[in-house]
């Protein structure tokens, strides 16, 4: 379940599927009715994530996508080793930013976004 951790950051909860699915969904359709000066930055937390398949991996593309469009950050967070494998395997490791945790995180997000701002 995304949950908006602040004003500027939303933290989604994964687990597998189907709720996966659905979840990803929920977070697409909550970027896109956003105006791009409203948009947060999403850190996906996949530490209940045991497994991605195509269509998973077709909706974390879109996420990014969006959230690329609106100058956003899409930050993905506690990996499991078999769903790291799948990132590697696709060179999503490349596409992707990962964190270690949840913490970590929402600290490289807070730090990248103040190091993005005039003046920052």
């Amino acid at each position: 379940m995304a949950t908006n951790w602040s004003e500027h950051i939303v933290i989604a909860e994964l687990a597998d599927e189907p709720a996966l699915s659905e979840e990803l969904n929920s977070v697409h359709t909550r970027l896109v009715s956003l105006p791009p000066a409203k948009m947060p930055h999403v850190i996906l937390n996949l530490a209940s994530v045991t497994y991605l398949n195509s269509s998973n991996i077709a909706q974390l593309l879109r996420l990014r996508k969006r959230l690329d469009e609106c100058g956003k950050r899409l930050k993905v967070c506690s990996v499991s080793d078999h769903v790291w494998s799948v990132m590697l395997v696709t060179g999503l490791d490349k596409v992707f930013r990962f964190a270690p945790d949840t913490a970590s995180a929402i600290a490289s997000v807070q730090l990248e976004d103040a190091a993005a701002r005039p003046g920052g």
